[in-house]
């Protein structure tokens, strides 16, 4: 019993340390795609009065160009704070959780099925979901901010101001929590399914470069495909977090709702935008994810061992 227990604790930090590692590296690579991401799901369609009341971006290069102009070139990493303080934790828990259901979602069985690792992913990222979303509320918030970066309000003092003026619940610090539960939960599921099945059918390559390279295939591909199936409940996410159009009135609140208002009122492909920031942030992003975290944990395995 001893021994088992021993071996649990030594595989639990490990995935914890892999995981940790695997999410600082890549939100600190990324993080302006996903401000720029954020920037684009929150405004209108073009010739709305909404639309008018501040700067309009015409694609990723042209958001950049005009944040670095108006608001300065460090602007492109608002909001920050947040993603590095939780990322660290979010991933291990991401990690550590997604080993644990795969044993839970076994069915049976003497080894993972891709049905398994879907499972697993999906209740993986229902779970980080949960723990993310208070600091997903203050990154929202700064990324709206479109002053320069010297007169963005920091961290501590947007999350004091949702508190106070909103509290804890689902219309403060929790609000928009089963957007970021659907947005986190299908790319997982997606995420974890695709790369752990399809790693298990491509044969390893004995060269350590061909092999880093098959494993950062695999990985692109798996964040791509997760973030198109995923993205309508991320344009959510971003509107209920994100300033409403009038101000005191709630336009977006449930995440079915929104989801249905945006398509209304500004078509189908409303609901994809942020697409490329996404795609250009989680898929090499993704991959450097699951590939940092293969590598931390064998090495940490043959620390261990030795």
């Amino acid at each position: 019993m001893g021994g088992d227990l021993k071996d649990f604790l030594r595989q639990a930090a490990m995935q914890v340390g892999a995981g940790g590692s695997a999410g600082f590296v890549e939100v600190c690579i990324m993080h302006p795609l996903d401000l720029v991401k954020t920037r684009l799901q929150l405004q209108a369609k073009p010739g709305t009065a909404a639309a008018k009341t501040g700067t309009y971006y015409n694609g990723v290069f042209d958001c950049i160009r005009k944040m670095a102009r108006s608001e300065g070139f460090f602007s492109l990493y608002k909001g920050i704070l947040p993603p590095v303080l939780v990322e660290t934790p979010k991933r291990a828990v991401k990690f550590l959780t997604f080993e644990q259901y795969k044993r839970f979602f076994l069915f049976g069985a003497d080894k993972p099925t891709p049905l398994t690792f879907s499972l697993a992913g999906l209740g993986a990222g229902v779970t980080e979901a949960i723990l993310v979303n208070p600091f997903e509320m203050v990154k929202v918030t700064l990324q709206a901010n479109k002053n320069k970066v010297g007169q963005v309000p920091s961290t501590w003092a947007v999350t004091r101001q949702i508190i106070h003026e909103s509290g804890f619940g689902l219309n403060g610090l929790n609000r928009g929590l089963t957007a970021t539960i659907g947005r986190n939960g299908v790319f997982n599921m997606i995420y974890f399914g695709f790369y752990h099945s399809v790693k298990g059918f491509l044969p390893e390559y004995e060269d350590p470069v061909e092999e880093f390279l098959r494993k950062v295939g695999i990985g692109f591909v798996s964040g791509t495909l997760g973030s198109i199936v995923n993205i309508p409940f991320d344009v959510a996410k971003s509107r209920i977090q994100g300033p409403q159009p009038v101000p005191g009135q709630v336009k977006y609140k449930s995440t079915f709702g929104s989801i249905a208002t945006v398509y209304r009122e500004e078509g189908f492909a409303a609901l994809y935008k942020g697409l490329t920031p996404k795609v250009m942030r989680l898929g090499p992003g993704g991959a450097i994810m699951l590939v940092v975290y293969d590598y931390v944990y064998e090495f940490l395995e043959n620390y261990f061992k030795h």
